[in-house]
Formats: structure tokens, C-alpha cells, sequence
């Protein structure tokens, strides 16, 4: 691992840990078209007649990412409000329409559905039954029904602070981001922490270089799903050859592939949606910091107002400003990182908090 760093000035965090993710205890999501009933609720039970469903993208529950993170607000829903939950984990995109149906067919209360690729058919069923409440991560909609509920996050914020950091760390002067797909809740990211990058340029009179995506022509790499973590390498390991020393994945488990190929070849790392160093402690030591963004408490929290009846179509969008998003602890790498790069970071947060920076 990297001993020293080339920095000349800048940056702290405020170590903010939104995410947590750990292990997901027996309660684990099955294959397809099966839902798990994990109705196991505490001794002090007190709504054993509502049920909160939700279904995943193709990723599944164990993605140490999103679908993993919107899963434990599930859970934490069935520990803290004493209900009943079920859960289909998608296999392919095709399944969806039928993921979602089966669970209404299932006498579900709420079911959230997890992904962008799942508005579409999030969408149709609340329209066709609207005496469920549907909650979907990762998707916002013009006109959306009034049992429909769009949670979003705005990453491009915390991003922005992990490109300063990956800007501030990188001792070649390159740094690479890969996708899944491009669509709009996998670029923000990209595009955040190429903004950032910018802004350490633009303080330090530097020219660090971010291959892998490009804001403005919308043109980047991608492996084009969220599954293969060889695909995922294979990028990573091509920047790295064209000098990158700071992968930035945002791919689910494909992007795990990114942060091999950072381990295997003396890089840092900077993972997405949760806090690395817990979903994926296997590279903690070359993670810089991960981009977190808090879909377990969004999750909670639209599953308490339709238990509690104050369920409504108004989007959730979590920021640094409300907490719902942040960068997380930097962990092993605490040391290596100098304390006045971790005081700007500190500072470029307060500055978009307070609308002096705009992101995105």
C-alpha cells in the first residue's frame, strides 16, 4: 500500500456513516419467484396484521451495495414495528412485472421495489392497485400515483468530496471510474466525483486526469451489468494500466472486480452505497472511503408512514444537508491520509451544505 501521498493542500471528513451494512442473519433472500416470510418479529410484536414486501434488481440482497442496504431498512422495519415481511429476489430484469404481482398477490401492505430498471413496472402496479402502498429506491417520477412513493438520493454531493479525496491521494495524477449501466443513478456518481476532481484542479493548480467518464460528453465505461465481477477487473485493471492509482466503481457486485484489481495492484479504492469497510471488509485496506448513501432509514421510514397512515407520493431525495448521503470513515487508511486534506473535504462539505458549492 501507498506510505506517502501527493498533496499540497486540503482535506478532512466528517466521517459520516450513513449505510452500515453487515450480515443479513437467516433471513436471506431466496431464489426466484420465491418470497422468504421472514416473520420472525420481536416478543414485543404489536402489528403482526401488516406486511411490508420488497422486491430486488437483479444484483440481489447480498450485493454488498444498494439492494443489500435497502434490504436491512426492511429488516429493521420488521425488528422496531413488529410486522410481517416478505421478499423476491430478482434474477433477471424480465421478472420484475411478476416479482412485484406476486407479492401483491401475497396481501402486502407496502412492497418496495429496488433499482431504477424496476420504475417501469413499479409504476403499473401501483397504478393497478392502489390500495397497496409502493415505495421505489433509486427512481422519482413527474406524476406519480398517490400510493407511489419515489426514493432518491442525491450522490453526485458526497461524490463530489470523494473526487477531491481520490484527486488528493493520487500520486500518478490519473484516477478511474467505471458504471454498471449508464443510467441516471449510476452517473450521478461519476459525474460528482469528476467534479470534484475538478475542484482540487482548480485549488491546487493541478491537472489530475479522470478517465472512465466524462460529464459533459456523457461518454464512460461501463460493464454493462451489475453481476460480473470478472468484467468489473478487467476495466479496472486496463486503467490502472494507463496509470490510474484511484478506482472508483459503480457497478454493485461487478464493481467488487474494481477493487480487486486496486488491491492486486497497490491502488486505492473508493466503493458505493454503503460503507466498504463493513459490506466488503475483504478490501478495507485500499478503500479510501466509500460513498454511502442511507436507503435503510428511507426504507424504514416509508414503511412506518404506511403503517401509521401518513404514507404520501412526495419524493425523498437524501443530502449532505439531511444526512441522507455522506462519505464514509477512512477506516486502515486513517494515517495516510493528511489532516489537511481531511480538513478541506470537511470544509467542500459545509460549502454544498450551505449552497455556496453546487453539485451535479
Amino acid at each position: 500500500m501507498k506510505k506517502t501521498a501527493r498533496v499540497a493542500a486540503l482535506v478532512s471528513i466528517a466521517a459520516l456513516t450513513l449505510a452500515g451494512c453487515g450480515d443479513r442473519g437467516e433471513t436471506g433472500a431466496t431464489g426466484n419467484n420465491t418470497e422468504s416470510a421472514s416473520s420472525t418479529p420481536s416478543p414485543t410484536q404489536s402489528n403482526p396484521d401488516f406486511k411490508a414486501c420488497m422486491v430486488s434488481d437483479s444484483g440481489g440482497f447480498d450485493d454488498k451495495s444498494f439492494n443489500q442496504t435497502s434490504h436491512d431498512g426492511l429488516e429493521q422495519a420488521a425488528q422496531e414495528f413488529g410486522i410481517e415481511t416478505a421478499e423476491i429476489e430478482s434474477q433477471s430484469d424480465s421478472e420484475y412485472a411478476d416479482n412485484i404481482n406476486a407479492l401483491v398477490q401475497q396481501d402486502c401492505n407496502i412492497i418496495t421495489t429496488v433499482g431504477f430498471l424496476l420504475g417501469e413496472a413499479t409504476e403499473a402496479a401501483a397504478k393497478k392497485n392502489p390500495d397497496v402502498d409502493f415505495s421505489i429506491v433509486d427512481f422519482a417520477y413527474e406524476k406519480a400515483p398517490e400510493n407511489l412513493k419515489g426514493l432518491t438520493f442525491n450522490t453526485a454531493e458526497p461524490s463530489f468530496l470523494a473526487g477531491y479525496l481520490a484527486a488528493g491521494m493520487s500520486e500518478s495524477g490519473v484516477v478511474g471510474t467505471f458504471g454498471g449501466l449508464p443510467i441516471p443513478t449510476v452517473t450521478i456518481f461519476m459525474t460528482g466525483f469528476a467534479q470534484g476532481v475538478d475542484q482540487y484542479n482548480t485549488d491546487n493548480d493541478a491537472d489530475v486526469q479522470v478517465i472512465g467518464w466524462n460529464p459533459k460528453t456523457e461518454e464512460g465505461s461501463f460493464t454493462e451489468d451489475f453481476e460480473d465481477k470478472t468484467k468489473g477487473q478487467t476495466i479496472a485493471e486496463n486503467m490502472i494500466q494507463q496509470g490510474a492509482d484511484v478506482i472508483f466503481p459503480v457497478a454493485g457486485p461487478a464493481g467488487l472486480g474494481g477493487l480487486q484489481a486496486a488491491q492486486d495492484n497497490d491502488a486505492f479504492g473508493v466503493w458505493v452505497d454503503t460503507d466498504g469497510c463493513v459490506s466488503a471488509a475483504e478490501y478495507c485496506d485500499v478503500l479510501l472511503t466509500s460513498v454511502v448513501k442511507g436507503m435503510d432509514v428511507a426504507v424504514k421510514d416509508s414503511i412506518q408512514a404506511s403503517l401509521e397512515d401518513t404514507f404520501s407520493n412526495e419524493v425523498y431525495v437524501g443530502t449532505l444537508e439531511n444526512e441522507g448521503v455522506g462519505i464514509a470513515p477512512y477506516h486502515e487508511l486513517e494515517q495516510e491520509i493528511p489532516q489537511e486534506l481531511k480538513d478541506k473535504v470537511e470544509e467542500l462539505k459545509q460549502q454544498i451544505i450551505d449552497g455556496e458549492i453546487t453539485v451535479g
